[in-house]
């Protein structure tokens, strides 16, 4: 799964982030999958999908939102998928088994014109809410983007 995310951040962020920033990712996969050993044992655990050969190929999490002022009380953390793996409704499977027609929130990146989309098509909206990755992260911008219940008509 750690192995997919990096896959997965490699191939959508190659022109936001330094080739240090991805060789950091590769060397820090050991580490990184020993901390997320704690999250596979909560009531909200990340929702995987397998291709037909048993590879990781996308992941979905949500959960209590993170933010103190959260417009709504659930979070959608991440939906990546595999290149290989997109335009096939993935995506919105995994959305609707991690928060289903929940309103819910979620942080995306500023220069993300195609995540932005898939999440309009979704019924999510901008809120004006703006922040900065961490450093580790290169403090690259991202927006927050909020679905009601209301609006959402599918996708």
């Amino acid at each position: 799964m750690v192995l997919m995310h990096t896959l997965s951040h490699e191939e959508c962020y190659p022109h936001l982030l330094s080739p240090a920033f991805f060789a950091a990712r590769r060397e820090a996969i050991p580490e990184r999958v020993d901390r997320r050993r704690k999250y596979l044992d909560v009531p909200h655990p990340r929702i995987i999908a397998l291709d037909s050969h048993g590879e990781v190929v996308g992941l979905a999490d949500a959960g209590p939102g993170r933010d103190e002022d959260g417009p709504v009380p659930l979070e959608l953390y991440s939906i990546y998928i595999l290149g290989r793996a997109q335009g096939r409704g993935l995506g919105a499977a995994l959305m609707g088994a991690a928060i289903g027609e929940s309103p819910a929130y979620l942080w995306v990146l500023e220069d993300n014109p195609r995540a932005q989309a898939f999440y309009r098509r979704h019924g999510f909206r901008p809120d004006g809410k703006r922040g900065l990755l961490p450093p580790e992260w290169e403090g690259m911008p991202e927006i927050r983007m909020v679905r009601d219940g209301r609006e959402h008509r599918g996708g």
